[in-house]
């Protein structure tokens, strides 16, 4: 695990220190510059891996790296051996010229790998603005650094090399500290992990998010499939996390009929192209040569793809308004309210019989507005509300204090069906009251998971359980108390508060005690001949009073 390995930590660190110091401050500029230098890295390494395998099984390969490239903007005759362009061979030239060679020949290079797809796509408007061959030198050397230690860690602790590489840029990617534009900000990994135990994705569903950002709930399901291949051949080489997750090794059970399934089963959507180019490369960087993440905002009339999706798991924009007129026309709700039409757009995307799990702002639980209404109605009318789980609003800070929940629904019904009666007959809810973690700004981890473990086993158990006790953590509330409720999902409508009756003693008796802690036991006329002032005096008169 990457948190046990302080050197990895440290070298992270000064990775970031560095960017910092050579001018580039912008959290999503520097984790940006640094992607393209570990893809850098990383492509010349497993392309040497598989050079080398293809030559001891003496079978033909064609690396990326053979024959010539043409620069773009150089004529013919200047086109140069693709070999120069390898990490390995342009990190030894000198530093004036290897910032140059990399900005004009390396990176264009980069940047028309997999040539049609999302990755080339998304690279088309993507600089190389690293500003001091000092800082490219560092870099290099610290990345160097890095990935010699993952090779070490990978030996010693027998932990796949894909899975200590995928948990450095985690790491990296934990590093962008400040929220993005309309209320974007990266979902914690161990609730990531939380929602996909809920949703428990299978190897050959169809799954997606519509606001990807990162990729990490994408990243979540692909690493709970190949836990769960782990767990059903091979338990004993499955490990707990820090936040009590199970977790099988990516190297496993992996071979490319099972990475060509994933492969083409995982979508995302985003309308940053910044943020699909990271959430491509974090695909990518775990082992995914080819990921469907495509520049898209999913709310607007160019998006159609519904009912295509087993499961969608989403942390979608909480606080941006669209204008009128672009929104889709297959979302009904009165609203341009994106935490509202994130979770139309969600439902829409899913098959009958697809389940979601989503994050809203507790607002979307409650909110007295038609278009609020509108939607909490559909959710349960339509679809089966199985859950709404409350998490404190301590949950995405530094990012931001708001209270959040979970949704997780299963759609039965299209929204033009017919229906008699409401597919929810009860609802499970949960009140997390920790998460492993503090809820303050620096997010402490503690010694053990809140009660992320317990939500899982608690909702995987509760149709047999059927909890009704309402002063508990979790329980059951029927349909039809909601619905004479106003369909409210918040849990404060339906939780009984436990008052606990304490009792004091009596005045008297109180002031007996306090006598007796000043002056120790003593006759009322003895405590009356000693006393002049102060708080004995006080405290006589007092009980004096009372007597």
């Amino acid at each position: 695990m990457l948190l046990t390995n302080p050197t990895l930590n440290s070298l992270i660190q000064k990775l970031w220190d560095s960017f910092w110091s050579g001018g580039i401050s912008n959290p999503l500029t520097a984790i940006e510059q640094i992607t393209y230098l570990l893809f850098m890295k990383r492509l010349d390494d497993l392309e040497t891996k598989r050079e080398r395998d293809a030559e001891f099984l003496k079978v033909d390969y064609i690396s990326r790296f053979s024959g010539k490239y043409h620069v773009p903007g150089t004529k013919e005759e200047d086109d140069i051996d693709k070999n120069e362009l390898r990490w390995s061979q342009f990190k030894r030239k000198p530093a004036d010229e290897m910032l140059l060679f990399v900005q004009t020949k390396v990176f264009p290079f980069l940047k028309e790998l997999n040539g049609g797809s999302s990755f080339t796509k998304s690279m088309e408007n993507a600089v190389f603005i690293i500003p001091k061959p000092s800082l490219l030198v560092e870099a290099i050397n610290i990345i160097e650094q890095i990935f010699t230690e993952i090779e070490k860690d990978a030996n010693e602790k027998g932990q796949a090399f894909q899975d200590i590489q995928g948990d450095v840029y985690e790491m990296l990617l934990s590093e962008i500290a400040a929220s993005g534009k309309n209320g974007q900000f990266r979902t914690p990994r161990h609730i990531i992990k939380l929602m996909t135990e809920l949703v428990e994705p299978k190897l050959g569903q169809k799954i997606a998010d519509p606001a990807c950002g990162t990729a990490g709930f994408l990243l979540g399901a692909y690493q709970y499939m190949l836990t769960d291949l782990v767990r059903k051949t091979d338990a004993s080489k499955l490990i707990k996390d820090e936040d009590g997750f199970e977790r099988g090794t990516l190297s496993s059970l992996v071979n490319e009929d099972v990475k060509n399934i994933i492969q083409e089963t995982l979508f995302g959507y985003d309308f940053e192209a910044t943020m699909v180019r990271l959430g491509l490369m974090n695909l990518m960087m775990h082992g995914i040569d080819q990921p469907h993440i495509a520049y898209q905002d999913t709310l607007s009339k160019k998006y159609n793809e519904d009912n295509l999706y087993d499961v969608v798991m989403a942390n979608p924009p909480f606080t941006g308004n669209i204008d009128k007129g672009d929104i889709n026309t297959s979302l009904k709700t009165p609203t341009t309210k994106t935490e509202l039409l994130f979770v139309e757009r969600i439902y829409n995307m899913l098959k009958i019989g697809g389940t979601a799990a989503v994050i809203v702002p507790q607002g979307v639980l409650f909110g007295s507005g038609k278009a609020f209404k509108d939607l909490r109605k559909k959710l349960i009318e339509r679809t089966e509300l199985k859950a709404v789980i409350t998490m404190p609003g301590g949950v995405f800070k530094p990012y931001a204090g708001v209270s959040t929940a979970i949704l997780v629904f299963t759609k039965v019904h299209n929204v033009d069906d017919k229906i008699s009666e409401p597919d929810t007959t009860k609802t499970w809810f949960y009140e997390m009251q920790s998460d492993g973690y503090s809820l303050d700004d620096k997010r402490t981890k503690f010694d053990d998971s809140g009660d992320l473990q317990d939500i899982v086993e608690k909702y995987h158990e509760r149709e047999k359980q059927n909890p009704t006790d309402r002063t508990a953590k979790f329980f059951f509330v029927p349909i039809e108390e909601i619905i004479e409720s106003g369909y409210d999902l918040s849990l404060s409508k339906y939780k009984e508060e436990v008052y606990e009756e304490i009792r004091y003693d009596p005045p008297q008796k109180i002031l007996d005690a306090l006598f007796e802690l000043e002056i120790g036991k003593q006759e009322d006329a003895a405590i009356t001949s000693d006393i002049e002032g102060g708080i004995i005096k006080g405290l006589k008169e007092l009980r004096d009073i009372l007597k």
